[in-house]
């Protein structure tokens, strides 16, 4: 891959780790500031939800975030745009789409189809 195209992920990731830290910043203190007491039961009931769903797509934010900064030190170690699975180039548009991708497209087709046949 070429330097700049290499500049231009890991900028884009760099950006992307940084707005979902930012989100789950603004969560946290939120999630602090709120010091609220539902006399209602429904009421504390949808909050108590509301918090739940919050905090499974922080989760998987966080999990997002581990993938970039995997993808960054692939850029680093010179293995980002390669196919785990054959070796091969990943199309530029496949990793601008999916900058954490470590399949290609093909490889990737495959597996989906083979786990559609096993049940998973």
């Amino acid at each position: 891959m070429k330097p700049e195209k290499q500049v231009y992920f890991r900028t884009l990731l760099l950006t992307r780790i940084n707005e979902l830290l930012n989100g789950a910043e603004k969560t946290v203190a939120e999630m602090t500031d709120e010091q609220e007491n539902f006399p209602d039961p429904n009421d504390r009931a949808s909050l108590e939800s509301d918090r739940n769903f919050e905090l499974r797509i922080r989760d998987r934010e966080r999990k997002l975030i581990a993938k970039m900064q995997e993808a960054i030190k692939r850029i680093d170690d010179g293995t980002f745009g390669v196919c785990d699975t054959c070796g091969g180039s990943i199309s530029e548009k496949r990793l601008t789409a999916r900058p954490v991708t470590t399949q290609c497209i093909d490889c990737k087709t495959k597996e989906e189809k083979m786990e559609k046949q096993r049940g998973e």
